[in-house]
């Protein structure tokens, strides 16, 4: 059962943008990308927020999210967090399947 952990970060600014270009551009969330058991790792915008910015980091398991917390990459990211001085909020959900009961309202 895959986990997804969902931070919206926050800054003054685009400082939220600028940590997200800056992630990219040095190559962290290539990185990330390929560590073993990641599933996903996407930034999104939210419309009416133009301060925020939405990651959505999708892992295969606990195991897999705790061995990203313990590699050396955590302090690089830490570090930009603290450079664009942004605030986090994390939302963490377990993947359970499709709901039978919601398969009407799905457009595939």
């Amino acid at each position: 059962m895959s986990l997804t952990i969902n931070i919206v970060y926050r800054g003054e600014g685009d400082s939220a943008h600028q940590f997200a270009r800056e992630m990219s551009e040095s190559g962290v969330v290539d990185r990330i990308r390929a560590e073993k058991g990641n599933l996903r790792y996407a930034y999104f915008a939210p419309l009416d927020d133009p301060e925020a910015l939405l990651l959505i980091d999708e892992w295969r398991d606990q195991e897999a999210l705790d061995a990203h917390h313990a590699s050396p990459m955590m302090q690089e990211i830490a570090a930009l967090r603290d450079k664009y001085d942004l605030s986090m909020e994390v939302r963490r959900y377990r993947d359970e399947g499709d709901a039978p009961q919601d398969a009407q309202f799905v457009r595939r």
